[in-house]
């Protein structure tokens, strides 16, 4: 199962950090979309994630609820029904809530790094350094740790787990769009 190293963290604002990611990239971004519905999984987290362009992909993904860096492993199949396989899916296993976000993604080698606009949160950056077959956890946190540093962003900025973690402890997370 393929697995990376995720970091992610609050910024002040997507323009505040923008100049120093681009200096920082391999190239230039790709804007997106994501509206993820995450559906009840008791061996991981079961999400649909729809680009809003008629494809999308469905994700299973293992990691521990801990702060920090954290290293996933995960699954993807690619779907081009994602409207279709979302209301299977909540019908099958219940939707526990969602989480829609803007992205720009830009790669800086193994890492993708994404400025995101979260819907109920606000503005994050999330690395998430794709782990080689054979790489350990430890050098992808370097890489992760390095580009962090880089970006001159505070060790207070990091965020303890994912958004959708975010959202719950607010109690937003299951008053998302299409859920009950």
């Amino acid at each position: 199962m393929p697995r990376n190293i995720e970091v992610k963290a609050r910024i002040p604002s997507l323009e505040a950090v923008l100049p120093l990611v681009q200096s920082l990239a391999d190239g230039a971004p790709e804007a997106l979309f994501q509206d993820d519905t995450f559906f009840t999984c008791p061996t991981g987290r079961l999400k649909l994630r729809d680009f809003g362009n008629g494809r999308g992909q469905l994700i299973f993904y293992q990691r521990p609820d801990a702060p920090g860096p954290t290293q996933s492993r995960y699954r993807i199949h690619e779907t081009a029904d994602p409207a279709g396989l979302r209301e299977t899916l909540s019908a099958a296993l219940g939707v526990i809530g969602r989480v829609v976000k803007r992205r720009l993604l830009f790669f800086r080698g193994q890492t993708r790094i994404y400025l995101d606009a979260v819907e109920g949160l606000g503005d994050f950056l999330e690395l998430e350094v794709v782990l080689e077959a054979g790489q350990s956890a430890a050098a992808g946190l370097a890489i992760a740790e390095a580009i962090f540093s880089q970006l001159g962003l505070p060790a207070s900025a990091r965020l303890p787990g994912a958004y959708r973690d975010l959202l719950e402890a607010a109690g937003a997370f299951a008053s998302g769009p299409g859920t009950a």
